[in-house]
């Protein structure tokens, strides 16, 4: 890998040198980038890295990958490494598909400075980040320190890292399915920063500094730490996953249209455009804000009280948080609605059922399966969060608006 990297570097310098652009310090974490922080070196030697296996570099959400895009081999076990600012883009339903996935037999990486709660309580391990207060470019800058690995196999066991190096480490942690691989020294002591959890028949190898695997420190002497990081993992094919989060089988118009705005601000002239827009549209708001003829009275209908009890209901449901009723009561609705509407039986939720449902409803049958496999999982829940109540209210209003 040493050498693959160093070749590599010598392109990049060549690069840095004919370009013109200012550099780009922020951290990004991007498989794309060739700023100092992108992960463009680690992610195109994946293939280097792992040249005995097979290297599959994700382009879709990695619950749609596991649930209908892959012909994964169930005898098989894989590898699956993740390399971002932090894992909160796996919700928690995302989180259970991982969990299931090691517990199969499956290793799964993952280096974030922040991991989410969910992973937290179910893995049985906390952190603590010292310096989550420090996000400008100069304070992180001034973040120095020394990575080490237990392994007295490794040539070089200690690695100093010049800047961006977050006081990250594992405070609790189960020491009975948890062993301690790597550390980081804080305040003259070294600390857990890099460990391994058994769960099921796999493992998750998970580290807090994902700055250590950046284009920067790859190519200034720290490659060999990155490598010696990525060969714990077991010799088994590999998923890289660059981490999406929008899945194609759910409803992605509030993110297409909050992405189209942030291009916008991305750019300093499409910024003024649309700051132009709006002043004119307050501007044109206020001298038409006088009728031009006589207001017209308006009689108001006769009010539906239904929908306000059925709201009330509701209301007192999420108050009480109990948000597993709501979702069974979904659930009845919904097949209710596909007794009367469409005349089928629901008594047996099976492919065959998917099939049928799918042709009279005149949705697409992956987006049918999704829907079913949601509520057949959620029915056997003893509990369910707000976030899989909202994720489930979606589908089945898209579902019959088709």
């Amino acid at each position: 890998m040493m050498h693959i990297i160093k070749k590599l570097s010598l392109l990049l310098f060549l690069l840095a040198l004919i370009g013109c652009n200012k550099t780009d310090w922020k951290e990004n974490f991007k498989e794309k980038e060739k700023s100092p922080f992108g992960n463009f070196i680690i992610y195109n030697e994946a293939k280097e890295l792992f040249k005995n296996n097979e290297v599959t570099l994700l382009k879709e959400n990695f619950y749609d990958y596991l649930l209908f895009d892959s012909d994964i081999d169930s005898t098989k076990q894989f590898n699956l490494v993740c390399i971002k600012h932090s894992g909160y883009k796996y919700n928690n339903i995302g989180i259970n598909e991982i969990l299931n996935f090691v517990k199969k037999g499956n290793s799964v990486f993952l280096a974030f400075n922040h991991f989410k709660d969910t992973l937290q309580s179910s893995l049985k391990f906390s952190t603590n980040n010292l310096d989550k207060n420090n996000y400008s470019v100069p304070s992180l800058k001034s973040l120095k320190g020394t990575l080490d690995l237990n392994n007295n196999q490794f040539f070089n066991n200690s690695f100093f890292y010049d800047r961006n190096l977050r006081r990250n480490y594992f405070l609790e942690y189960d020491k009975k399915t948890t062993s301690v691989i790597g550390t980081i020294e804080v305040d003259g002591e070294k600390v857990p920063n890099f460990i391994k959890i058994k769960h099921g028949k796999g493992a998750f190898y998970l580290h807090l500094h994902p700055i250590a695997f950046t284009n920067y420190f790859l190519l200034n002497g720290n490659e060999e730490y990155a490598s010696n990081v990525l060969s714990y993992l077991p010799n088994n094919d590999l998923i890289w996953d660059p981490h999406i989060k929008s899945s194609k089988y759910s409803d992605n118009e509030n993110e297409d249209r909050s992405s189209v705005f942030k291009f916008f601000l991305e750019h300093k002239t499409l910024t003024w455009f649309l700051f132009v827009c709006l002043i004119g549209l307050i501007l044109f708001m206020l001298f038409n804000a006088r009728r031009k003829q006589r207001p017209i009275p308006i009689i108001e209908p006769l009010k539906n009280s239904t929908v306000a009890f059925t709201q009330t209901i509701a209301n007192l449901y999420l108050k009480e948080k109990d948000h597993k009723n709501l979702v069974d009561k979904k659930i009845a609705y919904f097949l209710e609605k596909v007794r009367s509407k469409y005349l089928l039986n629901t008594n047996n939720l099976n492919a065959d059922f998917m099939e049928k449902l799918a042709l009279k409803s005149g949705n697409e049958l992956q987006k049918t399966k999704y829907l079913i496999n949601t509520i057949i999982t959620l029915n056997k829940r003893a509990e369910c969060s707000e976030e899989e109540l909202v994720v489930l209210h979606k589908m089945i209003e898209k579902f019959f608006n088709k």
